[in-house]
Order: structure tokens, then sequence, then C-alpha cells
């Protein structure tokens, strides 16, 4: 029987210095892949396989798609494209965002877990918000092993938080522990993967990540794992549904982007912004159009008209000054919320 040769790991803000330390410390031998998300900026070049190479006796790489899968190598997710498990090989696909990220934690993890099984042993560590619970979710419903760094320890402890929250964590450890018990965990058998068969709401969510389905058969989906909703994808507007029996509360629209409700959240805190600094520069635009023709009127000696067009100015900026208020200091962050509910169910 083979061991959990199969280890996935993500991370993201914070998540440099903690796959740091875990990487340096894994023997050259270990008997497993290491497959990691860190999430990265679209529109920059990674290092990450450079710098981990420097520190590890490992062989590191963005792979590619179609790629062969290697034990002893680290496959680091390249940016803007999600990084897939298929059978032996890996898939490396720009398929649609899930909570906000491309690449995404809970992508990869869904995919390891479908295809590998109780061979499969996910990893989360320091990041804000909660990409990778619903992953984690599915590493344990296949009968993997989930660990997760001790949120006292993380740089950014809500993504472990959120973890603990809504997994049955196998273990809660500091970095300094994972690395040995990655190693113990290789060489353990593991459980008959038949004694953990594939939900049917996972196999749909990783086609969707794949995206090899027609409109129909999206819309058939969707449907299938959902309850349609009143509210629009903040990406790109279309319809969404409330995921059935999900903990966390998650949402995804027919075009296959996905969101936990935190990170709807922060989409809708984000475009609420981007709307009133719009309605910002529309009135600041009225305001100096207005000041032009009060002087166009005092230049023709028109000082009834002038007043008017003052008046107009003056009332258009007490307004700019009421959105502007609102913008700075009229409703709370995402962040805030998120942080005051972990705090209440600690």
């Amino acid at each position: 029987m083979p061991g959990h040769d199969i280890i996935v790991i993500g991370t993201s803000a914070g998540g440099l210095r903690a796959l740091s330390t875990i990487i340096s410390a894994l023997p050259a031998d270990i008997d497993a892949v290491l497959l990691i998300v860190q999430h990265l900026a679209a529109d920059k070049p990674s290092l990450l396989p450079e710098i981990f190479e420097s520190l590890s006796s490992l062989s590191t790489s963005h792979p590619k798609d179609g790629e062969k899968i290697q034990k002893g190598h680290i496959y680091i997710a390249p940016p803007d494209h999600h990084l897939l498990v298929s059978q032996e090989h890996l898939r490396v696909v720009r398929g649609p965002h899930e909570n906000k990220f491309r690449p995404a934690i809970d992508a990869l993890f869904r995919s390891a877990a479908i295809t590998y099984g109780p061979r499969v042993v996910g990893v989360i560590l320091t990041g804000y918000l909660d990409d990778g619970t619903v992953g984690l979710q599915a590493v344990k419903k296949r009968g993997g092993v989930a660990i997760v760094q001790d949120p006292q320890e993380a740089q950014y402890p809500s993504m472990a938080k959120s973890a603990l929250q809504f997994v049955e964590v196998d273990y809660c450890l500091t970095l300094a522990e994972i690395p040995n018990l990655l190693v113990r965990l290789t060489k353990e058998p593991v459980a008959e993967e038949k004694a953990y068969p594939i939900p049917k709401e996972m196999e749909i969510e990783s086609n969707i990540a794949l995206q090899q389905m027609n409109t129909k058969e999206f819309l058939e989906n969707v449907e299938e794992i959902g309850t349609r909703t009143t509210y629009t994808c903040p990406q790109c507007h279309g319809n969404i549904w409330q995921i059935k029996d999900s903990k966390p509360l998650r949402f995804r629209c027919h075009t296959g982007h996905s969101f936990t409700a935190n990170v709807l959240l922060s989409e809708q805190t984000e475009n609420i912004e981007n709307a009133l600094w719009s309605a910002v520069r529309a009135l600041e635009e009225k305001v100096t159009f207005s000041r032009q023709m009060a002087q166009q009127m005092k230049s023709y000696n028109l000082h009834k008209a002038y007043m008017k067009y003052e008046d107009y100015a003056r009332n258009l900026d007490k307004e700019v000054s009421i959105i502007r208020g609102l913008i700075l200091n009229g409703f709370a962050t995402n962040r805030d919320i998120v942080e005051s509910t972990q705090e209440q169910q600690e």
C-alpha cells in the first residue's frame, strides 16, 4: 500500500516565510510529491522555484500543462493559473477564479482529493480570509489527512482559523513540527480508496474548474449543486447560486466563479467603493464645469446667473464631501467583520 505521498499545501499572505521553514526541513529522499498554491499577483513573474531550490535539496518548478508527476519534486502553481491534478499528470489552466484567486487553493486540493483519495495530505498555512477551507474538506471526505498551522503562530491567522472551524482537522501544529509529520505520514499505509467515494458535488466543481462543459451542462450542473439567488457575480455580473448544505456558506455563478460568503462580501465592498469613487469623479467634474460656467456668466455681467452656478457648485461640493466621508469612514471593512466573527467563535 502507498503512503500519504501526495502533499498539497496552500497559503497566502505571509506564505513565503512559512513555506521556506517547511521546505528547508524536508529530506531529499522524501517519498512524496509536493504541490503548492501560494497566492500570487497575476501580472508579475514568480521567483518561488528559484527561492525554494536555494533552500531545499528537492527540485522545484512551475509545471507545464500535461507534465507527468514525479516524486521528490515540488510543483508550484504559476501566476494566473490553477494547478490541478489528473491521474498521473498535472493540469495548468486559466479556469475561473475561486475566492478571487487564480491559482486557488480549493481548486488544487479538490482535484487532488478526487484523483488520489486517502493518499492526500492537505496543509493550510498563514493567509487572509478562507481559501483552502473547502479544499481541505474535500481532502477529508476522500479519506486524506488535514493539517493546519497553529493560528497563534501564523502571521495572518484567518485561513487557519477558518479551517479549524469548518474542518475536522487531524493536526494543528507549528511550522517547525510539520516537516517531521509529513515524512512520517509518507511511510504510513493509507485506507482503501473505495471506502471514500467521490461525492457528486465535488466531481461537478472539479469539472467546472477544468472548464470541460458546454453552456447547457454548466447551467444544469450548477442547478444540481446550488439554489439560484437574487445576487449577481461581482466578477462577471451573472446569476449566482448558493451551494446546498455548504459550511462555510458558498456561492457559484454559471460561468464558474466561486466565493465563500466572506469573499463575496469582500468583493461587494470593493465594488461599492469603486462605484462611490466613480460618483465622486462625476460630481467633481460637474463642480468644475459649473464654476467654469459661473465665471463665464460673470464675464457677461450676468450676476444672477453667476450666483446660480456658484450656489450649484457649492452644493455639489457638499455632496462630494459626504460621499468621500462615506468611503473613508462610513462602513466597516470586510477584514473588520471577519476578524470580529472569528474572535467571537474562539
